[in-house]
């Protein structure tokens, strides 16, 4: 088992019996969906923005346009601070104070780079694509030249990250557990429902992508 060392940036504090610092736990949180958060200051304001994301070994990938706001902070700073989340369930408890929710969550941070060769920024937008959908790029037209040279890609090399997981049932104070109210757990999934083919398709185009079925199959 490998483990990310801990520190006082990424140290969890509070809750720490929930805190994990392994590394294949911590890219399981990052693979399990593509949606992430980042944190940044634009004329000392703090802004967070939700962000599609593809992972390769250490390395998170982030695409905008070249006059980004939050691409350019994150270049002048030199670093980023990412968060994700997946919510599993809300859990009720017998009082209101313990309320909680079952969740895994990590917080990625790392320093960013500009991709400015053409293979390795193409070879980003394909990790982050193929990390919506597996396998999808070859499934569509990919950027041209003038695309490709409008879009700015962002690379982070991830330096340190924690995690921390719920996975359990209500606890309530002693006195509570014989109080006459309802406890328990309503797990929560985000589901796929069935593709809806777009409208305009043409010819061959009608039949869906082996890639999508699989998705919606999977993640249905």
């Amino acid at each position: 088992m490998s483990n990310y060392e801990t520190s006082a940036l990424n140290k969890v504090v509070r809750g720490s019996k929930r805190a994990t610092y392994d590394i294949e736990t911590i890219n399981e949180i990052l693979d399990a969906k593509f949606l992430c958060h980042i944190a940044f200051t634009w004329e000392g304001k703090a802004i967070v923005l939700p962000m599609a994301y593809g992972r390769f070994e250490d390395k998170i990938y982030i695409h905008g346009s070249l006059k980004n706001r939050m691409m350019l902070c994150l270049l002048e700073a030199g670093e980023a601070s990412i968060s994700v989340t997946h919510l599993d369930g809300l859990v009720l408890a017998r009082s209101a104070f313990h309320h909680s929710a079952n969740y895994r969550s990590a917080n990625i941070f790392g320093r960013v780079t500009k991709l400015e060769d053409p293979e390795e920024k193409m070879a980003a937008l394909k990790c982050i694509l193929d990390h919506m959908i597996p396998n999808h790029w070859d499934n569509i037209r990919q950027p041209n030249e003038k695309e490709l040279n409008a879009t700015l890609v962002i690379e982070l090399t991830i330096e340190s990250t924690s995690a921390k997981i719920r996975a359990e049932g209500a606890v309530d104070e002693k006195a509570d557990y014989d109080l006459p109210i309802w406890a328990g757990v309503i797990p929560i999934k985000e589901v796929a429902l069935a593709q809806e083919s777009d409208e305009l398709l043409k010819g061959t185009a009608k039949q869906v992508p082996d890639a999508v079925l699989e998705y919606v199959k999977r993640n249905s």
